[in-house]
């Protein structure tokens, strides 16, 4: 069944103020057609100019474009948005092929890119593939950014994790059981890996999929969010997720209900600020 178009941006303003250079580290563009064909009938529209709209009404200055593995390695959606929005207010992770050469990486640096996402979704690559895909873009300063389905995986990838010699980003929370809460096996090992590792980042996005409760609250979602803040506030980011893939709950997701829990989550102003602007700021190399 296919989801939602966005075509145009619609939905409330958030209760939460975001400060200055707020970065939105995580959505998707698919589109126009044209010029960038669906991967596939079930895959959605979800225009640039909807999703700067949006920005805009969440008060959100930055956005870090994460490419889509509908479009498999071909990254010029993502790479012609953030030419679009200028490299002052936007960047990149794109989805690579494990044979990529030095020269096509430099042609995605110079385009914006500053991250690999590896979802374990459409790809010849896995979070398992965490030391190949290092060793690749080390030398670019890039970051790697992690998501994958394989149950337990946090724990089975925290040795490989531990020894990476650039910042990893644990995607949509670690992506920890639904039903585990904050002192389950999986939940647990992230936490300790961001504990123990300066270079370990922890993702807040897709909130939703992590959630039995729902919106607007995600009331289960906030206690993990607290113990990752707590743990360590300079190594967490948030997203959007738009146009928000998997969204389970009825109706259409609106974007705010994902920004404004961090009211309650993180209520202190400061540690908001780590989270949502300088955090990012620093990961992704946008200017202080």
């Amino acid at each position: 069944m296919s989801e939602p178009d966005f075509m145009t941006d619609k939905g409330r303003k958030p209760k939460l103020i975001a400060p200055p250079k707020s970065c939105d580290t995580h959505s998707h563009i698919y589109g126009p057609l044209d010029q960038f064909p669906r991967a596939n009938s079930s895959t959605r529209l979800a225009t640039l100019e909807a999703y700067r709209s949006m920005l805009t009404r969440l008060g959100i200055e930055r956005c870090v474009v994460v490419h889509s593995s509908a479009y498999g390695f071909d990254n010029s959606v993502t790479l012609d948005a953030i030419a679009q929005i200028g490299q002052d207010r936007a960047r990149g992770m794109a989805v690579i092929p494990s044979d990529i050469s030095k020269e096509e990486l430099q042609i995605l640096h110079a385009g914006g890119m500053r991250g690999v996402r590896v979802s374990g979704h459409s790809t010849d690559l896995s979070a398992f593939d965490a030391d190949k895909i290092a060793a690749q873009i080390a030398d670019l300063g890039w970051a790697l950014q992690l998501q994958e389905p394989t149950p337990g995986w946090v724990q089975k990838i925290s040795p490989m994790v531990k020894n990476l010699p650039i910042p990893t980003i644990f995607d949509h929370l670690g992506t920890s059981p639904i039903n585990e809460n904050t002192t389950g096996k999986e939940f647990r090992a992230l936490v300790k890996l961001l504990e123990d590792n300066d270079h370990v980042w922890v993702k807040i996005a897709a909130i939703y999929s992590n959630s039995n409760t729902g919106p607007p609250d995600y009331v289960d979602v906030g206690d993990r969010v607290r113990v990752l803040t707590q743990t360590r506030p300079n190594r967490i980011i948030w997203g959007v997720n738009w146009p928000h893939p998997h969204f389970k709950f009825n109706g259409v997701a609106e974007s705010a209900d994902v920004l404004d829990p961090l009211l309650d989550w993180i209520p202190e102003e400061t540690t908001r600020k780590l989270v949502l602007a300088d955090n990012p700021g620093r990961l992704y190399g946008f200017d202080p």
